[in-house]
């Protein structure tokens, strides 16, 4: 078996995610799930929300963030070991957009914090 390095398990840990979120929840992979998933409606106490729910266990793997997580990591940690050279375009690519993404989501969440704090300093003044 080939030795990974610390430096490619990160990478493989970055890729997986970065695939992950790219199944479940970006829209440029809507057409994926869409014949998998209905919409109904949900009554709650702020009125009526649609909701997307899966219509058989492939949309719920789609739909789930830690079953699709597994099988990502399945497919991106065999095919490193079965392909190391070819598959590892594929985790730089996408480790750099998972790195890329936790850290802008850690930017936003601290940049709406700070404009939250601003906006609530503004108030009590």
């Amino acid at each position: 078996m080939n030795q990974l390095s610390w430096i490619t398990y990160i990478m493989l840990i970055l890729a997986s995610y970065r695939l992950t979120h790219l199944i479940v929840f970006d829209k440029i992979t809507e057409f994926i799930r869409k014949p998998f998933v209905k919409k109904i409606k949900v009554e709650t106490e702020d009125g009526t929300k649609t909701k997307e729910v899966p219509t058989s266990l492939f949309g719920y793997l789609l739909k789930c963030y830690w079953c699709a997580g597994i099988w990502c990591a399945i497919l991106l940690g065999g095919a490193y070991l079965l392909f190391p050279r070819v598959t590892f375009v594929f985790i730089l690519i996408l480790s750099i957009a998972g790195g890329q993404s936790i850290l802008e989501t850690f930017v936003g969440v601290n940049l709406k914090e700070v404009d939250y704090l601003a906006d609530l300093k503004k108030r009590n003044e």
